[in-house]
């Protein structure tokens, strides 16, 4: 069947069957490389993209259940300001080690940013509680979301 998604702000259209996770629609047929696969029942973050602006697991989420919701990859993360400023900090602050969970990392600590723009630490611990690092960045992970959520909104001076 046919179905016609909203992706970083672009109208595409994927052949597959209505339970198809979102995940392989997104990185098999559409090739959005930068959401990853990591334990395909939503316990792991890896996969995480925005669905209408709320951090969701592409891996658990048919894509007949989208319709015409507005879903955002990380490789349309730059195209808001949390997104950018989320960036910004994990370059300065060199959050990433082997960087196979950074994406869905980010993703998250975007929607939380979107959501409270001045997350306390409890804040931060709980919305990315769902986002396992093997490496154990959690500590620079949350240092880069309280140093994005007060860098300048216009990004000036981040040239």
């Amino acid at each position: 069947m046919a179905y016609n998604l909203n992706i970083n702000g672009r109208s595409m259209t994927v052949e597959a069957d209505g339970d198809t996770p979102l995940l392989w629609a997104l990185r098999d047929i559409l090739g959005f490389k930068g959401t990853k696969f990591g334990c395909g029942v939503g316990l792991c973050g890896c996969c995480t993209v925005h669905i209408d602006g709320v951090a969701t697991r592409a891996c658990q989420t048919p894509i007949d259940s989208v319709g015409t919701s507005e879903i955002a990859t990380i490789e349309g993360l730059a195209t808001s300001d949390p997104g950018r400023r989320i960036q910004k900090a994990w370059l300065d602050l060199e959050v990433v080690q082997c960087g196979y969970c950074q994406p869905g990392q980010m993703m998250s600590a975007a929607a939380l940013l979107t959501e409270n723009p001045d997350p306390t630490d409890e804040d931060i611990d709980a919305a990315m509680s769902g986002n396992l690092c093997r490496c154990g960045t959690y500590n620079r992970i949350r240092d880069a979301i309280k140093y994005a959520a007060h860098l300048d909104a216009t990004m000036e001076n981040a040239q």
